[in-house]
């Protein structure tokens, strides 16, 4: 899936230069125990004795130190741990559904081909060991301080041999997981054990209609199924009587309400459809399952019946083998999919929809008819989704041999959507934001992006599909090497540079600060209480730069082998991050059970660089240390395996002294000699961490001169990008530690760099000069300056160093911007130059407007009018958003919300410049904004369009708290209506409140004590719960 994670936007930047505001748009095998020693067999045998003592007494038995898994408001909810995971008792290996749509209601049916997992006894008591996503759990304290002496006493024997000072260090055994959390089935000492194995299915918010096993329904109790909440469970012995019979087949009748389902999670109705989205656990709420991702089963048959005239199209996985009428003007359609799969892959649309078809030919030679769907208004926006779709299969054939396996591949367009797009086995369903362009309701950067996405979602068939993830801690497993595998797609097909500055400003924007925060977890995280809290920056992000050090580590041609692999060896299995780091190793004679530490500790490594320099032999030395921060469970993180990328350059003259070369830093610090010939006399200048060669923080005191030069020089076009941010980084944070914000003046090398930069002709590559000429964002810049911060005032050094540099350089910038307007009668055009042509415009009309004067105005309002494209229109639009009360700015809103003509993604548009516009009196103006009759909660674009946005704004930090106030009601109200938006605005809103004043932290501290109180969802509760932790 492709979170509707917010990036970081040029378009928004170039707002924000004119309105003082940047906008940032979204183990085959558990490990050992470390410490304690503990292993399956033995906690077992212990927890037995410990149930046969306990049995013998009633007194003891109701002091057992046993805490409820059901928490109160006032409790964080309970977390599952990856050294939990086991395999259930019996696999669902063929599945058949029969889905009748009616209004108001859903009937679905399933049968299901059971079969006993290999090494379960038919006859042994049932498991204490499930997984605890299919059965009732416990929380145990294995902390031998907090026990009373009634607590069985092998536990705390056990518990003593971790040491206090070593619960939260990372051994060599790699955090496999924490030897103080241990969780245990359920366990009645009065009732004996099942006479056969039983079965948990999951299951919420379903009408149970029957349940039929070989046959015969079961009624409820102890011999037939038992049903909870979240849960259908067969007993042991109903299943050991069926598997006297032969083949287990069960069959489960259930009703569902879509058009009630505002979680948008499982079947729902959106606009003109009903459709699902199953990941990550979705699919409970359609029927009972064992919803999990390592249960591959095949969907041999899916029947779905529906009214013709308001669902015509009735479209899930795999090829359609039958089609027909019904009796009432009802008509029905039957899917197959051959390929085995979790059910979270499993999708179903039904709706009134048009479509456009086209088809693309493998390199097999076979014919793929390829269709998307949307609303029949949004038909004519479809064609770029189609023509990235084509560009991905072919990518994806001449760059890895991978071809795509059916007949069939169908994107469809929902409004409605909680995430960004899903990769469903040939039915992807996507976010319009995501699918619908043109060039009057796309900008070029949306058009980027559904390139991006489209790209991402079909390079999921192999990388997520055909081998999925074990369970939902491997998570990044398949997305980080998927985001890696689209942000390739991107780079091969347009400027290699350019995407690579655009991943790393949006790791540094939304990943960093999430890695420094209460929310820090590795990229495959050890525990979570909901899973959807999950689908994160660090495993996204992050996860694609684990997967790019691999590459960096053995080469292209390498990881190619390593992938090849990986394929041969797990295609149609459900596996490991260690599995994929195995079959890389394999594949290339290396170890590299050190790199599986990026997998394990959470935090953004330091790397602190040193160097000296003997002209004589012509040796350059560095010396490097890392330096791995305390996170929120671990501490005393060991040395990472980082791969550093250098070059040197002559400190005179800029030329390249050396070129690429890769050091493998394994040490807490190491010292490298490079040799360079000829030697000059002096030291060269390096360029540290080429291409971003690894996710961390670099630290070596480069001066301005220094950085000067590898920005005019450098032959790594990263670095040269990097070089500016630097020098913008020491500008603002020089202007942050003023006493005088508005006296500050920058220093004359950077306001030359600048300067050099805007009247650079030389470079082809125009999106590269635009990217050099925006300062770092508030968000990067909150992780390095040192807190206590203030983020309004951070805000106005940020603006006081826009304004200087405007001002300095007006007419160098009018210039350049008047060389890039497009001449009268030119048609506009959707390519690469033409979109580096207008980011750099656009840039440039940031800055002349950040005076607000009349002629900035009268700027804006003229390419506003003059836009050929929603991209210079939604720019000059959101930088009049910032003198709202002017003429031009009220013509302006009024003139784009009526260009709109109801196009939702246009007015989601127009909603987001109002929302992020820097005036005082932002708060007002947002609740105003909620009250327009086109916004609606209901629907996750169009909240978040205002409400996200103003979450990231420095107005939502001013220092009456009443922005964070407004935090806090908007988290309960969107909580009842939807858990999975709500615990992402809590983490948008709070997540980085420690780094912040005294006065803020007691402000929102109070708003986070307000929120555990409330009885918020699980998903929302994990998110304040870690918050106050």
């Amino acid at each position: 899936a492709q979170r509707a994670a917010s990036s970081v936007s040029l378009a928004a930047e170039s707002v924000s230069l004119g309105q003082k505001r940047l906008g940032v748009a979204a183990l085959r095998r558990p490990l050992p125990h470390s410490g304690a020693g503990l292993g399956v067999a033995a906690v077992a045998a212990g927890l037995r004795a410990a149930r046969r003592r306990i049995a013998g007494s009633s007194s003891r038995r109701s002091s057992a130190t046993v805490v409820a898994a059901a928490t109160s408001s006032m409790e964080a909810p309970t977390e599952i741990l990856r050294q939990d995971y086991t395999p259930p008792n019996y696999w669902i290996r063929e599945a058949k559904l029969a889905v009748r749509i009616f209004p108001g209601r859903t009937e679905v049916s399933s049968r299901i081909q059971l079969e006993r997992r290999e090494g379960v006894s038919a006859t042994a008591p049932a498991s204490i060991f499930q997984h605890p996503a299919s059965t009732a759990f416990c929380k145990v304290s294995a902390d031998p301080y907090s026990m009373p002496s009634t607590f069985p006493d092998f536990l705390r024997r056990l518990s003593r041999n971790v040491k206090s000072s070593d619960r939260n260090k990372p051994k060599e055994a790699e955090l496999s997981g924490n030897p103080n959390r241990l969780h245990f089935g359920s366990v009645d000492a009065n009732k004996p054990p099942d006479a056969g194995s039983s079965l948990s299915l999951d299951g919420e918010s379903l009408k149970l209609q029957r349940v039929v096993l070989n046959g015969k329904e079961l009624a409820e109790g102890a011999a037939g199924y038992m049903l909870e909440a979240d849960k259908l469970t067969l007993s042991g012995e109903a299943l050991l009587a069926g598997e006297a019979a032969g083949a287990l087949e069960l069959e489960i009748s259930v009703e569902v309400v879509p058009e009630e389902n505002t979680q948008l999670s499982g079947l729902y109705y959106s606009g003109s459809m009903y459709c699902t989205q199953m990941e990550a656990e979705g699919f409970r709420r359609f029927t009972y399952f064992l919803d999990r991702p390592d249960n591959m089963a095949k969907f041999t048959e899916v029947r779905i019946e529906a009214d013709e005239v308001k669902c015509p199209v009735l479209l899930s996985n795999g090829n359609r083998i039958e089609a027909g009428k019904l009796d009432g003007g009802r008509h029905y359609s039957v899917w197959t999919d051959p390929f085995a799969k979790p059910s979270y892959l499993f999708a179903l649309v039904a709706g009134d929809l048009d479509s456009i078809q086209d088809k693309f030919v493998t390199m097999s030679g076979r014919s793929v008819h390829l269709e998307i769907f949307a609303a029949r208004e949004d038909k004519d926006q479809l064609w770029h989704s189609m023509r990235s779709l084509q560009k991905s299969m072919k990518w994806d054939e001449d760059r890895y041999g991978l071809e795509y396996d059916l007949d069939i591949y169908n994107i469809v367009a929902v409004k409605d959507f909680n995430m960004g797009a899903m990769e469903n086995k040939s039915l992807n369903v996507f976010n319009t934001s995501l699918t619908l362009a043109r060039p009057d309701t796309a900008t070029d950067d949306d058009y980027e992006r559904i390139e991006s996405v489209i790209g991402h979602e079909y390079f999921h068939n192999w990388t997520g599909n055909r081998v999925t993830c074990r369970d939902w801690f491997q998570l990044t497993l398949k997305e980080g090497l998927t985001v890696y595998r689209d942000q390739e797609f991107s780079s091969d097909l347009g400027s290699r540079a350019k995407v690579r500055i655009e991943n790393v400003r949006g790791l540094r924007a939304a990943q960093f600060p999430e890695d420094s925060s209460p929310m820090a977890h590795s990229i495959r995280p050890e525990k979570y209480a909901a899973i959807d809290n999950f689908y994160t920056a660090t495993v996204y992000m992050k996860g694609a730069e684990v997967i790019r050090m691999y590459e960096t580590l053995v080469g292209r041609d390498g990881f190619r082998k390593g992938m090849d692999l990986y394929f041969k060896r797990h295609d149609g299995s459900a596996v490991s991050c260690d599995d994929f780091r195995a079959a890389m190793a394999d594949a290339n004679g290396r170890d590299l059970t050190q790199f599986e530490r990026w997998y394990l500790q959470a935090g953004t490594p330091v790397v602190t660089a040193t160097d000296s320099w003997d002209a004589a032999s012509g040796s350059y030395t560095l010396h490097l240390k890392q330096t791995v921060p305390d996170t929120p469970g671990q501490d005393g993180k060991l040395p990472m395996l980082i791969p550093v990328r250098v070059g040197l350059l002559d400190r005179e003259t800029g030329a390249e002294l050396l070129s690429d070369t890769v050091l493998e830093l394994t040490e807490v610090e190491q010292t490298f000699t490079l040799k360079v010939s000829p030697a000059p006399a002096a030291k060269p200048v390096p360029s540290l961490l080429r291409d971003f060669s690894a996710p961390v923080r670099l630290e070596y005191a480069y001066s301005n001169e220094d950085l000067a030069l590898l920005a005019g020089n450098d032959t790594d076009s990263f670095n040269r990008w990097e070089a500016m941010q630097r020098l913008g980084t020491k500008a603002v944070l020089d202007a942050l530690a003023s006493p005088n914000i508005e006296a500050y003046q920058p220093d004359a090398a950077f306001v030359e760099a600048m300067r050099l930069t805007v009247t650079d002709r030389v470079t082809d590559d125009l999106s590269l000069i635009a990217y050099a000429l925006v300062l770092p964002t508030e968000s990067t810049l909150g992780e390095v300056a040192k807190p206590p911060l203030d983020p309004t005032r951070l805000h106005a050094a940020r603006n006081r160093l826009r304004d200087t540099l405007g001002a300095a350089l007006r007419t160098e910038m009018r210039q350049r911007y008047d060389e890039l307007v497009q001449p009268a009668g030119e048609p506009y055009v959707i390519d690469g130059p033409s979109s580096s042509r207008r980011r750099l415009k656009n840039v440039l009309l940031g800055y002349l407007s950040t005076t607000g004067d009349a002629e900035s105005l009268g700027l804006c309002a003229e390419q506003f009018s003059t836009a050929g494209g929603l991209t210079d229109k939604s720019v000059a639009f959101g930088i009049l958003c910032n003198m709202p009360d002017t003429p031009q700015a009220k013509a302006a809103s009024e003139a784009f919300f009526a260009d709109a003509k109801g196009d939702s993604n246009v007015i989601d548009k127009w909603f987001a410049a109002q929302a992020r516009a820097d005036v005082d009196d932002l708060l007002p103006r947002v609740r105003k904004l909620m009250e327009h009759p086109e916004f609606t909660m209901t629907n996750p674009n169009r909240l978040r369009s205002v409400t996200s946005v103003y979450l990231t704004t420095p107005q939502f930090h001013q220092p009456d708290g009443k922005g964070y106030e407004f935090a806090t009601e908007l988290i309960q109200k969107v909580d009842a209506l939807n858990p999975q938006v709500s615990a992402r605005l809590a983490s948008s809103a709070f997540r980085t409140w420690r780094k912040y004043d005294e006065p803020r932290q007691k402000m929102i501290l109070a708003q986070l004590e307000k929120l555990s109180k409330v009885g918020l969802s699980k998903d929302a509760l994990e998110i304040v719960s870690k918050m106050r932790a």
